[in-house]
């Protein structure tokens, strides 16, 4: 569930980021830089002990760090971000790269969900004003300064003078905050309202290698209850009555499948599957019960889908009956329903 106000409103995203643990605001990094459209191969979160000044590493190659690569440094206080914890976190990564771990990073930015504060904001806005500053901290007795050997901090002082320090920024959060926006995790972050889903669309041809198993069961149904000589699709839309129904249960069908890409797309994995599950529980008494025939078996499952009690779904607000229906033959093309002949241990709900 979305964070409230006491009045039961959302509250803002920022507020949210704000009471963020330092583990809950990498990981919301790291979705943040997966949604840039940036080229990355691959983006990680290295943060932690030792982590040479890298919280997240985005990759533009199969290189990794002895690559083309971007650095987003998470930092998450309770006031925007100043000099004194800045210039540190520069030393670091200059200090790896003279040392050979990795590569100097293509970019280097600052990400807090404070932002920074005014001094540094500046400083971090004039390139040499920044390697200046830096600069002069090689020389102050700073802990970090004077815990490095003599040599290393040649090798350090010496990279820092030939750096671009250009590559050293912050990041605006509410840039961020938008462009985390286009992520599937945002609505379960913030329980922000979902987009608008697309209309389903034309049915599209019958196409055996992804619908063969539910359809091939309900052409058991129509043997069943239409015609001993329905055998194939054709058969079937040979057959006023069976042709009918099986147009309908074919847009039910890829009702369910467009709330699947929807899903995709739009928050987080394994929300459309969870919807499927409650779907599966919900029919499963109505489905496990004796029928006379595969016809009504059929019947009484679909109903009962379009009647369930769901709730805790965000997906709910964009389900419709045909959905739910359209689901029932996503579980049948799963082989967890089966619409002709008893059930049995292999069609439980677990």
């Amino acid at each position: 569930m979305a964070p409230t106000t006491p009045a039961g409103r959302l509250m803002p995203p920022k507020q949210v980021l704000y009471v963020y643990s330092p583990d809950e605001w990498e990981e919301f990094v790291y979705e943040w830089a997966r949604a840039l459209g940036e080229p990355y191969v691959n983006v990680e979160i290295l943060g932690g002990s030792n982590d040479g000044g890298i919280d997240v590493a985005a990759f533009l190659s199969q290189e990794g760090l002895r690559g083309q690569w971007d650095c987003y440094q998470c930092k998450h206080y309770k006031s925007g971000l100043i000099w004194s914890q800045a210039w540190p976190e520069i030393f670091k990564v200059i200090r790896w790269v003279a040392e050979g771990r990795y590569t100097m990073p293509r970019r280097y930015r600052f990400v807090a969900p404070r932002g920074c504060g005014k001094a540094l904001a500046r400083t971090l806005q004039d390139p040499p004003q920044l390697k200046t500053d830096f600069l002069r901290e090689l020389t102050s007795e700073a802990t970090v300064i004077k815990e490095t050997p003599d040599d290393v901090l040649a090798r350090i002082t010496d990279l820092a003078k030939k750096t671009d320090f250009s590559i050293f920024k912050s990041e605006n959060i509410d840039d961020v905050i938008d462009v985390h926006g286009k992520t599937r995790e945002h609505i379960a972050r913030f329980g922000t309202p979902l987009k608008t889903r697309p209309e389903v669309g034309v049915v599209p041809e019958y196409d055996a290698s992804q619908e063969s198993r539910y359809v091939g069961q309900l052409l058991e149904v129509y043997r069943d209850s239409y015609s001993k000589d329905i055998v194939t699709v054709d058969d079937a839309m040979g057959n006023p009555r069976a042709r009918f129904h099986l147009a309908r249960q074919r847009e039910y069908f890829f009702s369910a499948e467009s709330l699947r890409l929807f899903a995709r797309d739009s928050v987080p994995a394994g929300t459309f599957e969870g919807l499927q599950d409650d779907v599966h529980v919900g029919v499963f008494e109505t489905y496990a019960r004796d029928y006379p025939n595969s016809m009504d078996r059929l019947t009484s499952v679909l109903e009962k889908s379009t009647s369930l009690a769901l709730n805790g779904n965000v997906l709910l607000m964009m389900t419709k009956p045909r959905d739910t229906m359209g689901i029932c033959h996503q579980l049948a093309n799963e082989n967890r329903l089966k619409w002709r002949g008893e059930w049995s241990d292999d069609d439980s709900t677990e």
